[in-house]
């Protein structure tokens, strides 16, 4: 800046030699405004136009305007900000008048000189580069020549800004009087000069990537990021001093007004963005350990999320396999005789049943349970005779019928309900055999076993060496439980009595929409095969073959006969232990027979469970015969259809 006042000189003596133009009025040659006084000219040249020669006092910036030093100095050197010589004050409390009187003003902010480095002229505030006051003319008083009239800050040290408050009031009386004489004048010209400051220079803009602040030539940003990176490597090593502990003391954390940051983590307070940036940072590599913690951590969650899953795994097959023994009755809630005193202590508690009555029926199932012969309470007995008497003078649309040997209907009752199926079809089947001479020899019992009896008759299969996976898993128990039983136990216990026993899988469905037309198929196989000869069926035939056990998921059932229509469709006749005694009993009569065999046939269309087996008896075992049968029961297999 040492020839800013040559350039000053310059200017102005080009500008004089102009005085004959437009009445005298002095043009300048940058902006085209118009004095009257060369000492205008000279303060309007310094003012407006040597403003972008400012230096930072604190580094070798240069060439920026007043607003954009303020920001550099606020931002690049925040800790000298408050200790520099010269720049203690940025937000001006006085300003310097034309008398060169000091008079108090408030504070005003500064404006952002983005572009063409001079700020907004409704502001008010014209910075000033000056060595000392203004004299009573309001021109900048040089020290020396003129080429000296601002001195640069490398050779005299730092300079001290302020702002000068041109407003209408602190101007030169004179100067104002002069204005208002020749407004009309300069009107025009005032108004393309205003339009040209006020429209927006086109130059091209510089951001700084580390701060906010807008330069407009690169050198300058270069040196402004250049001082960023000097002021990083010197709070590096000042940054364990700069957060030590005792700067969380009230004392410390506010000195002359400086502003503290805290840090988020431990609430120390750091002098400066840096220095917490530094210390968030020493948090960070303190919790992090080592390269590898990150591994470590991703692997504990991962092992975490693993156990917990197998947790839940296990808490929810836990809960299934609860649900599975509640269903088949290995729950431990107890058997038949635990249910049924549990039934009639409802019903005496609800008034059903008397106190008297209670004991009596109590008594019988004791004295039942202790023979092992069922009590008969829910047989029903003649129900194949019944069927023959009704297909003798009805049903004319029926082809040909096939009946088993008389058998008794027994049904679930209040010891049983829900569970005993597999165990009263057991007893329609031992009911069946009673009648038939071939098995008599077989059955040492003469009368039908009770529930309970036939859960021991099963265990004592089981321990003479009978279906070993079928005893694992029931666990070699049944007395005492609600365990349902299957196909497999059926003839297990069929086995150890001497009787001869095959299971028929039919494992898939065979026609359409799900049904099984080769279970149809196979039954008429069974019932036809007494009846073999080379002339016609009779109609109606009672064979001597026991009924069939039929078995899928839930539920089992007893298939005691078979109805061919005239159009070739089949149909089963089956008992169902869910049916109550006084359903059954209404085959007995005449005016409820055709009634209730529409209980009793099933055609192909009500069969569509996935899986059907069937037990089938067809004879009686030899010694041989029935060890040979215990050993291969170690692999029990079914005879699969398809």
């Amino acid at each position: 800046m040492g020839d800013v006042g040559a350039t000053c000189q310059t200017l102005l003596s080009t500008t004089i030699m102009k005085t004959n133009e437009a009445a005298a009025m002095l043009t300048c040659d940058i902006c085209g405004e118009e004095v009257l006084l060369a000492e205008d000219m000279k303060t309007h040249l310094l003012l407006s136009h040597l403003e972008n020669d400012m230096r930072c006092p604190l580094c070798s910036l240069s060439g920026v305007s007043y607003d954009e030093l303020c920001f550099h100095i606020s931002s690049a050197h925040p800790e000298q900000q408050l200790t520099a010589q010269g720049v203690a004050d940025f937000t001006p409390s006085s300003a310097v008048t034309d008398t060169g009187l000091t008079e108090s003003q408030e504070p005003q902010t500064s404006q952002s000189c983005l572009a063409g480095g001079s700020c907004d002229p409704a502001g008010g505030a014209i910075p000033t580069c000056a060595s000392g006051p203004t004299t009573d003319s309001g021109r900048p008083q040089q020290n020396g020549t003129p080429e000296s009239g601002c001195s640069s800050p490398s050779r005299t040290g730092p300079i001290p800004l302020t702002l000068t408050s041109q407003s209408p009031e602190t101007r030169p009386e004179s100067v104002r009087q002069r204005e208002e004489d020749n407004d009309g004048f300069k009107s025009e010209h005032n108004k393309a000069k205003q339009k040209r400051l006020s429209s927006p220079r086109k130059e091209k803009l510089f951001s700084c990537p580390m701060c906010a602040l807008v330069c407009s030539s690169c050198f300058i940003l270069q040196e402004h990021v250049e001082l960023h990176l000097e002021e990083q490597h010197s709070a590096e090593g000042a940054t364990l001093e700069a957060c030590s502990p005792a700067m969380t003391s009230p004392s410390s954390s506010h000195v002359s007004g400086e502003k503290r940051l805290e840090c988020p983590m431990c609430s120390v307070v750091c002098g400066d963005s840096f220095s917490l940036q530094e210390h968030v940072e020493l948090h960070l590599d303190h919790g992090t350990g080592s390269p590898g913690s990150d591994l470590q951590l991703a692997t504990q969650l991962q092992q975490e999320e693993e156990q917990r899953r197998r947790q839940e795994e296990a808490q929810l097959e836990a809960e299934e396999f609860k649900k599975l023994q509640r269903q088949f009755g290995l729950d431990g809630r107890g058997g038949y005789r635990r249910q049924m005193e549990r039934t009639m202590e409802r019903a005496v508690a609800g008034g059903r049943m008397g106190p008297a009555e209670f004991h009596c029926k109590r008594a019988e199932m004791m004295e039942s349970l202790a023979s092992g012969v069922d009590d008969n309470r829910t047989r029903t007995q003649g129900v194949v005779t019944a069927l023959y008497e009704y297909y003798q003078t009805e049903c004319r649309d029926v082809a040909h019928v096939w009946l088993s040997a008389d058998t008794d209907h027994y049904c679930s009752s209040a010891g049983d309900k829900g569970w005993g199926c597999g165990y009263r079809n057991f007893q329609m089947l031992v009911s069946c055999l009673h009648r038939i001479d071939m098995y008599l020899t077989c059955l040492q019992e003469k009368a039908v076993p009770s529930i309970p009896r036939v859960q021991g008759m099963i265990e004592e299969a089981w321990r003479g060496g009978l279906d070993p996976q079928g005893a694992s898993h029931f666990n070699q128990r049944l007395q005492g439980t609600r365990a349902w039983i299957g196909a497999t136990e059926i003839y297990s216990l069929l086995t150890s009595l001497g009787i001869s026993a095959r299971i028929i899988d039919f494992h898939q469905p065979t026609g359409p929409g799900d049904t099984h037309p080769r279970l149809f198929d196979w039954v008429k196989q069974y019932f036809c095969q007494s009846s073999r000869s080379s002339r016609l069926p009779a109609r109606l035939i009672q064979t001597s073959l026991p009924p069939l056990y039929l078995q899928h998921q839930g539920h089992s059932r007893s298939i005691v006969g078979l109805e061919q229509k005239k159009n070739g469709n089949l149909c089963l006749l089956v008992l169902d232990p869910g049916s109550s005694a006084s359903d059954t009993r209404k085959l007995m009569s005449r005016n409820t027979v055709s009634t209730a065999v529409r209980h009793v046939r099933k055609f192909p269309g009500s069969l569509k469970h996935k899986q059907y087996q069937v037990v089938a008896v067809q004879g009686v075992l030899t010694a041989e015969e029935k060890q040979r049968s215990i050993l291969n029961s170690g692999m029990l297999c079914a005879e699969r259809i398809p």
